[in-house]
C-alpha cells in the first residue's frame, strides 16, 4: 500500500526466534488473543487477534514493546521482533532477554527518524552476517522517495529471511489486522487459550530445562536469577497497571511469575 494512497491501517505482528512450542507457553501469559504458527526454520509468528492499541488508549508501538519485553524476559533464551505500523509511523521492536530494548521507526512516506546505530545492534543482536546482512539493512536507514514505510517492513522481513524467517503465504507487514487474522486462521494458525500461570511457566521450564539456560533452572543460580526476575518485576508490574498499560503491566507479571516460580521449582519437581 502506498503511503499516500487512502487511510492507513494499524496493527503488528511478533516475529520470535524460536519454534511454536518454546512461544505458546510464555505468549499465553500475555492475557490477550493471538494467533501463533510456524514461520520458517526456528522461527514463530503471532497475530494479534485483538485490537488493544484501538480501546485502551495506548499507541500501538507502546503495546507491542510490552508484549515483546515480556516474551523476551519471561523466555531469556531468544528474541523478539516487533513490527508495528499506524496510520502516521512504522518500524521494528527488538527484546532480547534484559536487555534494553532496541528499536527503529519510519514516518509513514518512509523518511527514517532512528538511529543508524541502532540497525547495526539490531543485526548483533540476532546474530545477523555483520557485513552482508548489514549491508542489506543500511538503505532502509536512508532516504528514499519510492519507499513508504510498509515497504522498510517489507525490506526487514526479506533480510530476516536470510536467516531463516518465513512467515506463513499472505502475511506480510502493514496490512489491516482483520485480514492477517484471517489470513493467519486460513493458514492454520493455533489460537492461542489463556492459561493459569504456574501451569504454564511450569510448561515453558520444561522447554528450557533441554536447552542451554537448564543448570540455571535449580540450585543457587535459580535462585539468583529468580530474586532477579522478581526485582525487576515487581515495580515493573506496578508502574505498568499505575500508567494502564496492559503491554508493561504484562512484562512485569511474565518477571514476577518466572521469579517466584524459578524460586520453588525444585519443590514442584519433587511432588
Amino acid at each position: 500500500m502506498n503511503a499516500t494512497s487512502g487511510p492507513h491501517p494499524v496493527g503488528a505482528l511478533l516475529l520470535c526466534r524460536a519454534e511454536p512450542p518454546a512461544v505458546r507457553p510464555p505468549a499465553r501469559l500475555l492475557g490477550e488473543r493471538l494467533l501463533l504458527a510456524p514461520a520458517g526454520t526456528g522461527w514463530s509468528v503471532l497475530v494479534p487477534e485483538g485490537k488493544p492499541w484501538l480501546h485502551g488508549g495506548e499507541p500501538v508501538e507502546q503495546v507491542v514493546t510490552g508484549w515483546a519485553t515480556a516474551l523476551a524476559v519471561s523466555a531469556a533464551t531468544w528474541p523478539v521482533v516487533a513490527l508495528w505500523w499506524d496510520r502516521d509511523r512504522a518500524g521494528l521492536i527488538l527484546a532480547a532477554g534484559f536487555r534494553r530494548t532496541v528499536g527503529y521507526t519510519w514516518l509513514a512516506d518512509g523518511t527514517p527518524v532512528g538511529e543508524d546505530e541502532a540497525v547495526r545492534t539490531f543485526a548483533a543482536r540476532l546474530a545477523l552476517d555483520p557485513v552482508l546482512d548489514v549491508q542489506a539493512l543500511e538503505p532502509l536507514t536512508r532516504p528514499d522517495p519510492e519507499a513508504d514505510a510498509h515497504s522498510r517492513l517489507v525490506g526487514i522481513v526479506a533480510v530476516l529471511a536470510r536467516a531463516g524467517l518465513a512467515l506463513p503465504a499472505g502475511l506480510a507487514p502493514g496490512d489491516h489486522a482483520d485480514r492477517l487474522r484471517s489470513v493467519a486462521l486460513a493458514q492454520g494458525a493455533e489460537q492461542l487459550e489463556r492459561t493459569g500461570w504456574k501451569d504454564a511457566v511450569r510448561a515453558e521450564l520444561d522447554v528450557v530445562e533441554e536447552g542451554p539456560l537448564g543448570p540455571y533452572l535449580r540450585g543457587t543460580r535459580a535462585r539468583v536469577l529468580g530474586g532477579a526476575q522478581l526485582a525487576a518485576g515487581v515495580p515493573l508490574l506496578l508502574w505498568g497497571a499505575g500508567r494502564r498499560s496492559g503491554g508493561w503491566a504484562a512484562a512485569g507479571a511474565l518477571l514476577v511469575a518466572h521469579g517466584a516460580l524459578g524460586l520453588t521449582y525444585d519443590r514442584l519437581r519433587e511432588r
